[in-house]
């Protein structure tokens, strides 16, 4: 045991990606299909980030999901998977081109029938939404200003233990700058708010780009 971590080069984040279950064919061609989109392949959740979140739904009651930017739908398949038998998965995606590109996998690997995509911006979306407990769990990877929006928000509409995990907390490094740009400034407050925040337990785990997790009190 120890408390120092790990270092994660290249080869080894490889290894841990190959030993993330449930990689099978349809996610795979989402894998493919996004990676020969050029740089914006970064957007995909990692793949064992999304069995991790798939394992976290699954862990749950498992019944309303909600995702805050779905881009080409990779974590949208896992975290459907996860859902119970009658649980349901509310995707928001800003862009319409990447939304049909989301529904085309989606349906492709058998969970569309569990999934509601809304086109347009996010925090929109949700602010349309009743302000009573509706989710149990909250996936966000979109612009990194509207976390801390995003968080209020969907705090509104959890049911008390449910769950909202944030990807990109590591900001690629840049979460240490002393001079951070606008979307890293957002995502340092949204980190510093979480550690104290008496409406919530929350832990920030060194995964992909780092992901935390807020559970509702």
């Amino acid at each position: 045991m120890s408390i120092e971590p790990t270092r994660i080069d290249a080869q080894l984040a490889e290894y841990i990606r190959g030993h993330a279950s449930g990689r099978d064919e349809a996610l795979r061609l989402v894998e493919d299909e996004t990676a020969a989109m050029g740089d914006v392949k970064i957007m995909q959740t990692a793949p064992e980030q999304a069995a991790f979140l798939e394992m976290l739904v699954r862990l749950g009651p498992g019944r309303r999901a909600i995702e805050v930017g779905t881009f080409t739908g990779y974590g949208a398949i896992r975290i459907a998977r996860g859902l119970a038998d009658d649980g349901s998965l509310l995707c928001c995606e800003l862009d319409p081109e990447r939304a049909a590109i989301s529904r085309r996998n989606l349906d492709r690997a058998g969970v569309g029938e569990k999934v509601e995509i809304k086109v347009g911006p996010a925090i929109e979306t949700i602010r349309s939404l009743p302000e009573e407990p509706a989710f149990d769990f909250a996936y966000v990877d979109a612009d990194k200003t509207g976390y801390p929006d995003y968080y209020e928000e969907l705090l509104r509409r959890m049911h008390p233990g449910g769950l909202i995990t944030f990807d990109n907390v590591f900001m690629g490094g840049r979460i240490l700058d002393a001079d951070p740009d606008e979307g890293t400034a957002a995502m340092q407050g949204l980190n510093d708010l979480l550690v104290d925040d008496d409406r919530v337990d929350s832990v920030m785990l060194g995964m992909a780009d780092g992901l935390t997790l807020a559970r509702m009190r």
